[in-house]
């Protein structure tokens, strides 16, 4: 059992052992807010507030293991999970339990909609919630992010990213439809392989596209070892690949012509290390940019 998961059951049974779906979402992210660079979990802004893919990622081991019971509506810690943790709730878990002991329901998640506009502003229920408090719901307003004019295409890889803030920097760009350049959409990392991706971007408002045939054959990357070999590869790309794709880079050209922000990605943090630069180029030249793509 991951580090992360001992912790998410040791707070679960520091708060009583079981909690509604939405009151333990706010708590587990209350008290990772607290925790800053050592919080297990990152969230984006949701239907409800703050989320956690990856929570509910480790949640659904958890039941498969018996250390949670399979509730949909509510966590709850198994007899199991219990014996689990013995011994692992620590003092802070329990003061912040004590803390937020008598905040349940919408007064929780107002609590941290008031505290933490930016994690409110694809809420469903924030009108409802936060009726009468007009600042609130103003910084509500003023979280949401408003990227500077620029070239509505951008890149970015998901290299040492979790899913979380992989999405949260697309939220920041404004991206609303994310183009995936991979040939094989599947990774071993969670989040990024192509269903799970299309979801999670789904969720937060940003469409999934997939041009599997803007992408490189895995065996011709097999062997890269310096920056010399990358611009081999990518130059036989832009000679032999590029020129038959011209549907897909027309794909990519509608989308931003029909006023939409796009983010071409793939895996490679590093944007000369990867073909989606080279895509991004052929993009650009059928728009008359001079501009070269932003990059995330």
């Amino acid at each position: 059992m991951f580090a992360r998961q001992r912790e998410l059951l040791a707070l679960l049974d520091a708060n009583g052992c079981t909690l509604g779906n939405l009151d333990y979402q706010k708590l587990l992210f209350l008290y990772c807010q607290e925790l800053r660079e050592q919080a297990p979990y990152e969230f984006v802004p949701y239907k409800f507030g703050a989320f956690s893919f990856t929570c509910y990622a480790d949640r659904r081991k958890l039941v498969q293991r018996g250390l949670l019971g399979e509730d949909e509506n509510r966590w709850r810690l198994t007899a199991a999970g219990r014996r689990a943790v013995t011994g692992d709730r620590s003092r802070h878990q329990a003061a912040f339990a004590q803390r937020y002991r008598n905040l349940r329901g919408n007064a929780l998640v107002a609590e941290t909609y008031r505290r933490f506009p930016y994690y409110a502003i694809r809420s469903e229920i924030a009108a409802r919630v936060l009726a009468g408090d007009e600042d609130a719901l103003r910084r509500v307003e003023e979280a949401r992010p408003r990227p500077r004019a620029q070239m509505p295409l951008t890149t970015i890889g998901y290299e040492g990213l979790t899913l979380e803030s992989y999405l949260n920097k697309l939220l920041g760009a404004g991206v609303t439809v994310l183009c995936d350049v991979r040939r094989n959409a599947i990774s071993r990392k969670y989040g990024f392989s192509k269903s799970a991706l299309s979801r999670s971007c789904e969720g937060v408002g940003v469409r999934y596209e997939h041009l599997r045939e803007l992408g490189i054959v895995s065996g011709k990357r097999r062997i890269l070892e310096t920056q010399a070999d990358y611009d081999a590869l990518f130059a036989e790309y832009r000679r032999d690949s590029l020129p038959k794709q011209s549907a897909a880079i027309g794909q990519i050209r509608d989308w931003i012509e029909a006023g939409e922000r796009v983010a071409l990605t793939c895996y490679e943090r590093l944007p000369q290390q990867c073909h989606r630069s080279c895509v991004a180029q052929a993009v650009t030249m059928t728009l008359g940019h001079s501009s070269r793509a932003d990059h995330l």
